[in-house]
């Protein structure tokens, strides 16, 4: 199995150039400083040209700080700049078609929204990950469905591959998601709209660690 697919934990961020705009690399890097695992690129307002510029600057960034790289939505983008893999959305590139341009070993994940059918379905056609959300209230996609908590333990009894949680998560959120065994947060606003980039990620980070630190026995 592909190194990164067996590292897929831990604090996933994603771009936004409305809170980034032309400092993607050094707002990126400022994060993969503090501790995040994944970085998704994400930026549908740019021109192709632009996003092969800034996913290859990012990919290289990633790739030599051990950070998993992952790229919104575009399968022909994440194949031209070698990224990790790709993040689909429920309209985008169906996961059969993705897995055969990008080949066994790259990541593929899916977004679920707020069912557990639709991530039971995605697992079968071979996603290496499935995200849910948003739980809590999102700046960045105020409209997108609002997914319940239980929706997380449920989610344990039937899926095997490695559950993202997304929507508005803070610091003072996180806990509530991870106390559900989830192997991701997303975090976009919670990183990238923050003053100080670098504390952001690395509080998270810690909270992360914290509630996956195996308990003693006793």
């Amino acid at each position: 199995m592909n190194k990164h697919k067996k590292s897929l934990s831990g604090i996933y961020a994603i771009t936004d150039p409305e809170l980034m705009h032309s400092n993607f690399v050094s707002l990126a890097e400022q994060a993969i400083k503090g501790g995040i695992n994944i970085l998704q690129y994400r930026n549908k307002s740019a021109t192709p040209e632009q996003q092969e510029q800034e996913a290859a600057m990012l990919v290289s960034l990633c790739h030599n700080n051990n950070v998993i790289f992952i790229i919104n939505d575009n399968v022909e983008l994440a194949i031209k700049v070698n990224a990790d893999g790709v993040h689909l959305g429920q309209k985008d590139t169906d996961i059969k078609q993705a897995r055969k341009q990008l080949g066994k070993n790259k990541i593929i994940g899916i977004s679920c929204n707020n069912q557990l059918k639709l991530a039971q379905a995605a697992q079968q056609q071979g996603a290496d990950y499935i995200a849910f959300g948003r739980f809590f209230n999102s700046q960045t996609k105020p409209s997108a469905p609002q997914a319940e908590l239980t929706l997380l333990s449920d989610a344990k009894d039937v899926i095997d591959i490695p559950i993202v949680a997304i929507g508005g998560i803070t610091l003072e959120t996180a806990p509530q998601l991870l106390n559900k065994d989830i192997a991701m947060l997303a975090i976009i606003q919670g990183i990238f709209g923050q003053d100080d980039v670098l504390q952001a990620a690395q509080k998270f980070n810690e909270i992360f660690n914290a509630t996956n630190t195996p308990k003693a026995s006793v």
